[in-house]
C-alpha cells in the first residue's frame, strides 16, 4: 500500500518546491499540505488530483508501485522541515512505514524541539555538535548531553530537547516506532 503523504513529500522535494510554493499552486494551505505529508489527514480524490497535477504527474503514475526498495539515501533524498527555532531533516524518506524513524535535529540557541508525546517505544539520540538538555515532564531541570554523548530513553512520558547554550546543537534522533 502506498504512503500518500510521503509520496507527496518525495515528489515535492524532487521538484524542489517548498510547502508554500505547492500551496500556492494548488490553492491549499501550507498547514493542510504539511498535515497531508505527515499522514495526519487524508485528501479527497479531487484534492489529490490537483496536487499530482501541480507536482507534474498523473494519478496513475502517483500510485505506481516502486519496484526496488532503496537502502542507501543521499542528502538529495532528505526532506527538510524548518520550524521556529529548529530544523528537522528526515534523512530516510518514507521512514514512517518502518520500525524506526531517524532524523537530524538542528536546534537553535535558546530554543526547544518539538515535544514528543508519550508513546510505546524507545528513542536514542547522538549529539553530533553542540549541546542540549533532554527534558522530561518528570524532570524539568533536564539532563545535559554534549557533543559525542548518547541518550537512550523510553517514550513513557512527554519529552523534548532544549538548547540552553549560545551555539546551535545538532542531534541524530531515532525513534521507534516513528514519532516525528
Amino acid at each position: 500500500m502506498i504512503d500518500i503523504g510521503n509520496r507527496i513529500r518525495q515528489l515535492r522535494t524532487k521538484n524542489q518546491l517548498t510547502l508554500e510554493e505547492l500551496a500556492s499552486r494548488t490553492e491549499l494551505s501550507k498547514g493542510f499540505l504539511s498535515q497531508l505529508e505527515r499522514n495526519l489527514t487524508a485528501p479527497s480524490l479531487q484534492t489529490l488530483e490537483d496536487i499530482t497535477e501541480a507536482l507534474g504527474t498523473t494519478m496513475s503514475r502517483f500510485f505506481a508501485e516502486e519496484k526496488d526498495e532503496q537502502v542507501v539515501f543521499t542528502p538529495e533524498d532528505a526532506f527538510i522541515d524548518e520550524q521556529d527555532g529548529y530544523t528537522v531533516h528526515w534523512i530516510v524518506p518514507n521512514a514512517q512505514k518502518n520500525e524506526m524513524e531517524p532524523v537530524i535535529l538542528e536546534l537553535e540557541p535558546g530554543r526547544e524541539s518539538m515535544k514528543i508525546l508519550p508513546h510505546e517505544g524507545e528513542e536514542i539520540g547522538y549529539v553530533l555538535n553542540g549541546r542540549a538538555v533532554l527534558v522530561q515532564t518528570s524532570d524539568r531541570k533536564g539532563t545535559l548531553v554534549r557533543k559525542g554523548d548518547t541518550f537512550y530513553i523510553k517514550g513513557e512520558e512527554e519529552h523534548w530537547l532544549e538548547n540552553r547554550s549560545k551555539n546551535k546543537a545538532v542531534i541524530l534522533w531515532i525513534t521507534t516506532p516513528p514519532a516525528f
